[in-house]
């Protein structure tokens, strides 16, 4: 049974080690400053829990902060000291004096506009120049060397006050924001002014409003100052509650409170952070946390335009999340949990799905270009009337929709299945010089030698102008690396071959020489898109998914039976008006006749019948809308099939001369020639 820890005062207590802690309760506990790391807390409860920095913690830092307020009013008012030796009837002096003005003016510009971090670079760099050209100058003018290395020493003094005051105000500010939401720092406009020049006084108080406007920016998110935030966080979560190092897969932190809370390399798959307070106080580490734009997402639950491109977003928990035309192009989401999130219109492509759960989540008009779903990836009772395959364009707005009729709309559940891939393939590409006859053998060579793989072809994709991949379903634990590497080493062995010798082993196999010319009819294709293969958004060649086998060389329902098969093509062809004009007979009369032609012949196998058939059948049923452009795509292959089917009959068959009339006639009749 779970512990349960709710409601107890837990200030300091160190569970570190502890063992028995998955799915323990500790809502509304207070665990300030208590130790969690390395931890496994897989599903506990920390909702409306107070996490951060003990009372003792928070004095000590706060009285740090005012400490480091003092020592940066001290530094800017030595830098004020130095620009007032403008005034010094001395030439060193005044040469000191406006030396330090002009790197302090380029210091205060560049970190404005690039931050911190640059303005430290650029002014120890220009600190070095110019302490140089100083130190001859004077040398020169005044011919001293003890005046030398006065100037030298009071430069390299001022110039080390000016970066170092510069990082102790802004650090200071930020730290008290931090830990006490205090303006700790104004200590240091007061001790500047109590200095003895004028000059001095002002120049620190202007260093001090420096400092703040750079802790402000700092603490509110400015990536040119996070190196000031970072360490002001990192040193305000010192003594506070420490996850670092925890497991908490499916932790609940909904309206916790986690100021100066230490998250490093915890593992938080699916962890909740619904209205979570000053969740943008914590000690981020690499996790999802240390992004803005995320943390707000997870506190709000609105990410409705938002952009996440890019982004690392694995494991994070986005339930019932407003995502609505967000955009996460290349973002990885796998393990994320999308629950019944509206991903409407949202920009899936490249997006990393696996493991993600997205069950009962809306995806209508999303744009789903080579999304990575796998097959971890819950598509259970998804929400979709229609995606679109390609990102949008001013051209084309609505590019690829599915289904292609934009007066049709996914039936509940149907999405799932029109988008689930096949997983389990073989995919063979072949990137140059691809020879047909060769990729007809080896495959049928590689079916027969293991036939416990199942290998059965399920599409054919162009790549270019001559590349070509051939992807195989295969049988589930198959090892796909060895049956790719038996695979190209039979067929670049085969393509070494001349013509003749290839004959030679083809014989009279029709099924090597129907694949033969359905790989040759892939490479001579115009690009088309193809339903049937859902990783691809725009596929070049013919797709052959759905057919038990291609022309009998595997898959384990080549043989059907004829009659049943027959029977099915007449009633799909009973269902076709039939011709108005007698004499020009229709796609019922023409189907008709290469059924009947297909039937009677005594030159096609009885695998090679079923397979014809089935794409008369496929003929008829494109015929009941044959203008409209995916019945013409299906035709299109169907035709080609057959083509490939016939190919190789004696010339005297009768069954060659009713397709050399009866193909044409009807590719006509489907627009198609």
């Amino acid at each position: 049974m779970a512990l349960d820890f709710s409601g107890q005062n837990l200030r300091g207590r160190n569970f570190k080690g502890r063992q028995d802690l998955v799915g323990a309760n500790f809502s509304y506990a207070d665990i300030r400053g208590a130790n969690f790391t390395n931890v496994n807390l897989t599903g506990v409860n920390f909702s409306h829990t107070q996490a951060g920095l003990q009372r003792r913690w928070a004095i000590f830092l706060v009285l740090v902060s005012w400490l480091l307020s003092g020592l940066s009013g001290l530094l800017w008012a030595v830098n004020g000291y130095l620009v007032s030796l403008i005034f010094n009837s001395r030439l060193e002096n005044q040469i000191i004096g406006w030396t330090v003005l002009i790197v302090l003016i380029g210091f205060f510009f560049l970190t404005i506009r690039q931050g911190l971090a640059a303005g430290l670079g650029a002014g120890a760099f220009a600190g070095a120049f110019t302490v140089a050209f100083a130190v001859a100058f004077a040398v020169a003018v005044a011919g001293a060397f003890a005046g030398a290395g006065a100037l030298a020493f009071a430069f390299a003094f001022a110039g080390a006050f000016a970066v170092a005051g510069a990082f102790a105000g802004a650090f200071a500010g930020a730290f008290a924001f931090t830990v006490a939401g205090a303006f700790a720092f104004a200590v240091a406009g007061a001790f500047a002014v109590a200095g003895a020049f004028v000059t001095a006084g002002a120049f620190a108080v202007a260093g001090t409003l420096f400092s703040i406007y750079i802790s402000w920016r700092a603490i509110k998110g400015d990536q040119k100052h996070s190196l000031v935030r970072n360490i002001a966080i990192a040193f305000a979560a010192t003594g506070g509650t420490s996850f670092r190092g925890a497991d908490l897969t499916n932790a609940d932190f909904t309206q916790a409170t986690l100021k100066s809370t230490d998250f490093r390399n915890t593992i938080l798959i699916c962890s909740r952070w619904h209205q979570a307070k000053m969740l943008d106080r914590v000690r981020p580490g690499s996790t999802y946390l240390q992004n803005s734009q995320v943390r707000q997402l997870l506190v709000t639950g609105q990410g409705q335009d938002k952009n996440f491109d890019r982004e690392d977003l694995r494991g994070i928990n986005l339930k019932k999340a407003n995502l609505a035309d967000a955009s996460f192009i290349g973002a990885d989401l796998s393990e994320a949990n999308l629950q019944d999130a509206d991903l409407s219109r949202a920009k899936l492509k490249q997006t990393q799905l696996d493991g993600t759960d997205l069950t009962g989540a809306t995806l209508t008009g999303a744009f789903i270009e080579d999304w990575g779903i796998t097959n971890t990836t819950k598509l259970h009772g998804v929400r979709c009337e229609y995606v679109f395959m390609r990102l949008p364009t001013k051209e084309d707005p609505d590019p690829l929709r599915k289904p292609d009729n934009k007066q049709e709309v996914f039936a509940d559940g149907d999405f799932a299945d029109f988008i689930k891939p096949i997983f389990d393939t073989l995919d063979l590409y072949h990137n140059q010089g691809v020879d047909p006859r060769a990729v007809a053998i080896a495959f049928k060579n590689l079916a027969e030698k293991h036939p416990e793989a199942e290998l059965e072809i399920v599409a054919m994709e162009k790549r270019g102008e001559d590349k070509i991949l051939l992807r195989a379903k295969t049988a589930a634990g198959s090892d796909k690396s060895q049956l790719s590497a038996e695979y190209f080493d039979d067929y670049n062995q085969l393509k070494a071959l001349s013509q003749s010798q290839q004959l030679l082993l083809v014989e009279k196999d029709k099924r090597i020489i129907s694949l033969e010319n359905m790989v040759d009819t892939a490479l001579k294709q115009p690009k088309f898109y193809t339903q049937g293969d859902t990783n691809m958004s725009d596929i070049s060649g013919i797709n052959i998914e759905g057919s038990s086998n291609v022309s009998g060389i595997a898959g384990n329902n080549s043989i059907a039976n004829l009659g049943t098969i027959s029977g099915n093509v007449s009633i799909a062809l009973n269902q076709l008006p039939d011709a108005t004009d007698a004499e020009k007979p229709g796609i019922k009369e023409l189907l008709s006749q290469l059924q009947d032609a297909i039937v009677q012949s005594t030159y096609l196998s009885e695998e090679d019948k079923a397979e014809a058939l089935e794409q008369v059948n496929t003929l008829a049923e494109a015929g009941k809308n044959p203008q409209e452009s995916t019945k013409q795509k299906t035709a299109k292959t169907a035709i080609t099939m057959l083509k490939g089917i016939f190919t190789g009959l004696p010339a005297v068959a009768s069954l060659v001369e009713a397709t050399n009339k009866l193909l044409p006639a009807i590719s006509k009749l489907f627009g198609l020639g």
